[in-house]
């Protein structure tokens, strides 16, 4: 089965062709991060007229890549929710177009179960149940994978993402939009160990976080380091920063794999790409014994082909959209359209 996916709920724009969910027929991703730098972050209104610039063009481009015409599309997928919600329903709409035009079913992907999925394109034997920690830009969940559409948070953040907390500390250092990868290349060049940065607790719910303080910590040391004329290291602040928020993270999803009785942990979203979460994963695993997938970090990011993935088992569970399918800025991604 052959499905034609597109992913727009941010600022890049991504239309793939995955076949039965496993395989990566193509992968056509056109990202806006450089039109957003400008300005610090993602700006909503350029984010939705760069998505309907190029929306169309990277359709055929994925065609072409797949060495498909139209009419072995079997079905569409699109990320209805959550993201920006005038980008996503630019993806809607086009993908809404599509499925009419061509006469196959139009199939609505929420955008955690999309990074999950991602991994299933990177390990054909992995299947549920397992939990997965779900972090990027936009969202910090721990979701309990019973089945592949059968999900539930267990845990999540309480105010902001790990990802945008790395994106605001990487701002106040000068640091490029987007400030994963710059925050990650500074952080590999100190041991840290020289600051000392809040961890949160959130009481009554083990396994929610809390980002807020961890950033305004952040924020307030430099600014406060600058108005003193102090000596600011900043290598090694970025190193106690990627290691506070790693601190919150792994042990919540370690004792997640304990409530849950998984013995499989999957990391997801963008910030699963930052090496010091991923080394802390893979020690922790190690020691407690149970199986880590960490995805390439091509797919880590915002990508079509994992919106193919999980749209593969959406149609297998039957849970597929009419015309009148909706665009959505919040979601719990245990519900199904």
């Amino acid at each position: 089965m052959n499905i034609l996916a597109f992913e727009s709920s941010c600022d890049e724009t991504a239309v793939a062709i995955v076949r039965d969910g496993r395989t990566v027929l193509s992968d056509a991703v056109l990202s806006q991060a450089k039109e957003h730098a400008l300005y610090g972050g993602v700006v909503p209104e350029i984010a939705s007229r760069k998505h309907v610039e190029a929306i169309a063009g990277l359709t055929d481009q994925a065609l072409t890549e797949a060495k498909l015409t139209r009419q072995d599309v079997d079905a569409v997928a699109v990320t209805y929710a959550p993201g920006l919600i005038g980008a996503v329903l630019v993806g809607v709409s086009f993908a809404k177009s599509v499925a009419y035009a061509l006469g196959v079913p139009l199939i609505p992907v929420h955008h955690i179960r999309g990074h999950i999925a991602a991994s299933y394109l990177a390990f054909p034997d992995l299947a549920p149940p397992f939990v997965a920690l779900a972090i990027s830009g936009g969202n910090t969940l721990i979701v309990h994978v019973r089945d592949y559409t059968d999900m539930e948070i267990l845990g999540s953040t309480r105010d902001d993402a790990a990802g945008e907390c790395f994106d605001k500390a990487a701002r106040v250092l000068g640091l490029p939009y987007p400030g994963g990868r710059p925050m990650d290349e500074l952080a590999q060049k100190s041991a840290g160990g020289k600051y000392t940065l809040p961890r949160a607790y959130v009481e009554g719910a083990e396994l929610d976080m809390s980002f807020s303080g961890l950033k305004t910590a952040v924020v307030n040391l430099v600014h406060t380091a600058r108005q003193k004329g102090e000596e600011l290291d900043e290598a090694a602040l970025a190193r106690d920063f990627a290691c506070a928020v790693s601190a919150e993270l792994v042990p919540r999803a370690m004792r997640a794999l304990e409530i849950t009785g998984c013995r499989k942990l999957v990391a997801a979203g963008g910030v699963a790409a930052n090496s010091v979460i991923r080394s802390d994963l893979e020690s922790a695993c190690a020691a407690a014994g149970a199986s880590l997938y960490l995805p390439p970090l091509r797919l880590c990011g915002d990508n079509g082909a994992m919106i193919g993935a999980q749209g593969y088992y959406e149609y297998l569970a039957g849970h597929t959209a009419t015309l009148d399918l909706n665009a959505y800025a919040t979601m719990d991604p245990g519900k199904s359209k």
